[in-house]
């Protein structure tokens, strides 16, 4: 049976990494986790004491680093330059870099390839923000995962108390709604649903109905 590329964008805290995560494992596919990528480069950044506006130095940074993704006790480990720093990239001050670092076009440039190298031969779930309209243009299923702000709030916010930390949810909200501005602006790669990708709601739905929904679609895809 051919292996697929499935391709789910969508804004923060609309699900896609839980849910992106879940299908790969439905269908014995590798998941491949972009945000954690680019949040990987981010945390460099910040260790490094590097200002956001250097832009250039962030791009020459990007190109000298190694990113890799690694399935650990049906976990996704981020290792950057060999480390694992799954948890230090969940931190707030990664949270409110990464769309800065992300929206540098050599960072992108560098990241784009490698997600491409990983994801060439098929079988794997990509999410991102421009998985079905840059990285994956020709991705076999693309879906458009969005929520209401307070929801995706609630879940960043459950997310964080998992980690140990709590956070005001007006707070959470007001963050989500600058990231999506942020994201939704930028003029390199930014968030728009591709013209061909199935949107998917997700405000209301339980983690296994979004799974359900995207299975089924590609099941529809494979006839």
């Amino acid at each position: 049976m051919k292996k697929l590329v499935i391709a789910i964008d969508g804004p923060a805290a609309s699900g896609k990494s839980t849910t992106s995560k879940l299908v790969a494992e439905r269908l014995g596919y590798l998941y491949i986790d972009t945000g954690a990528m680019y949040r990987a480069i981010t945390w460099k950044v910040i260790r490094n004491k590097i200002d956001l506006e250097e832009t250039d130095i962030i791009g020459e940074l990007a190109e000298r680093t190694s990113v890799r993704l690694e399935k650990a006790n049906d976990e996704i480990k981020v290792f950057l330059d060999g480390e694992d720093v799954s948890k230090e990239i969940r931190t707030q001050e990664v949270t409110g870099a990464v769309s800065a670092v992300s929206a540098i076009e050599k960072v992108r440039t560098v990241m784009v390839r490698e997600q491409r190298k990983i994801g060439e031969c098929g079988g794997v779930v990509v999410d991102g923000r421009d998985i079905g309209t840059v990285v994956f243009p020709n991705a076999d299923v693309k879906i458009f995962m969005i929520a209401d702000v307070e929801e995706r709030a609630r879940r960043r916010q459950k997310e964080l108390e998992r980690a140990g930390a709590t956070v005001d949810l007006s707070k959470l909200v007001e963050e989500i709604v600058t990231r999506d501005k942020k994201d939704s602006g930028r003029n390199i790669s930014p968030l728009r649903k591709a013209d061909d990708a199935i949107a998917l709601d997700t405000t209301d739905l339980t983690i296994d109905e979004q799974v359900d929904f995207i299975v089924k679609k590609v099941f529809e895809r494979l006839g």
